[in-house]
């Protein structure tokens, strides 16, 4: 990724150079995922344990899949807030092959519940390659309409619920979205998008950029859709609940917020969801971080472009999830 680190925000840059990179020189490498998922669960085991934040209560939902197998959902929600609130649908990144414990997560999942005031519910979504796509967004699925069904038992408004998911996290969101529409289930009030991950076909110029090749390289972007789909990586025979960028028909979809980076591969996929939903009728506030990579709010939390991305984005959830 010659040149990079210049044309990168200053404070981004200097949050790189402080990160351990792959062997590849960037920050995330996907040729071993069960080792790659083997060696977080290490790092995390030598982490301090964290003191549960008295500002909210955490609640772990276990609902029933059709299988007998179960869905794990944990629900955040501020601990003074006796009154129904909205709720976010809450799906993590991780490329769609990592990230099986949303407690790992807890300090920022914690700060969108208080932030926003509003529940905060993270869906254990099943990885690939183990769960194949659409496992991830039947999930999804299942955990809004468990939700939106039983609103009341969980002090949530049911016309109140968005989805909103990052990177691989944005698959099954926009996914769910689909699935909401096609089944007729109650509306979402709103999608997010951060840097998502969205089409398999990989042919969107930003893909092949060797300079946004700074949190993963195009073959690990290869490898991740390899994962999720199999033998149909890439085929004709790929339906949008398992690649959201393929689906034609993207009309009668939530209001849409979406992010994404310069410097990131994935970043003209999400550019041209987001102008095929504005074709499509839908309200959509599109946002182009300049000098900015992927998942730049995580790996630099403390920067200035953090700051006014959360503000941004926050503020649009805001508007939607309490009207």
């Amino acid at each position: 990724m010659p040149g990079t680190n210049d044309a990168l925000d200053p404070e981004l840059a200097a949050a790189f150079a402080e990160m351990p990179k792959a062997a590849n020189g960037t920050l995330l490498e996907l040729s071993d995922i069960p080792g790659l998922r083997a060696q977080y669960r290490a790092a995390r085991a030598h982490l301090p344990a964290t003191p549960p934040d008295p500002r909210v209560t955490i609640e772990t939902l276990r609902i029933p899949r059709d299988d007998r197998t179960e869905l794990e959902v944990v629900l955040y929600r501020p601990a003074d807030a006796e009154h129904t609130l909205p709720a976010l649908v809450w799906f993590h990144a991780g490329a769609q092959v990592l990230g099986d414990d949303a407690r790992d997560d807890d300090a920022y999942h914690t700060a969108l519940a208080l932030d926003l005031d509003c529940v905060l519910a993270a869906v254990v979504y099943r990885l690939a390659p183990e769960t194949p796509a659409p496992g991830a967004a039947e999930d999804g699925y299942l955990a809004y309409t468990h939700l939106a069904e039983h609103a009341a038992e969980h002090r949530i408004d049911p016309h109140r619920i968005g989805l909103a998911g990052a990177s691989g996290g944005g698959a099954p969101a926009a996914a769910t979205a689909l699935m909401v529409r096609d089944r007729q289930a109650p509306r979402p009030c709103s999608l997010s998008l951060l840097y998502p991950m969205l089409d398999d076909r990989l042919e969107t110029p930003s893909i092949s950029e060797t300079i946004s090749e700074v949190v993963f390289a195009h073959p690990d972007i290869r490898l991740a859709w390899a994962a999720v789909l199999g033998d149909r990586f890439g085929t004709d025979d790929v339906h949008p609940y398992s690649a959201p960028g393929r689906a034609t028909d993207l009309t009668d979809l939530p209001d849409t917020f979406v992010a994404v980076a310069q410097f990131d591969l994935l970043r003209d996929e999400g550019i041209g969801f987001a102008r095929r939903l504005i074709a499509a009728g839908v309200p959509v506030d599109l946002h182009l971080y300049a000098r900015a990579f992927h998942a730049w709010d995580r790996f630099a939390a403390a920067s200035t472009l953090t700051r006014s991305f959360e503000q941004t984005w926050h503020t649009f959830l805001r508007r939607h999830l309490h009207g």
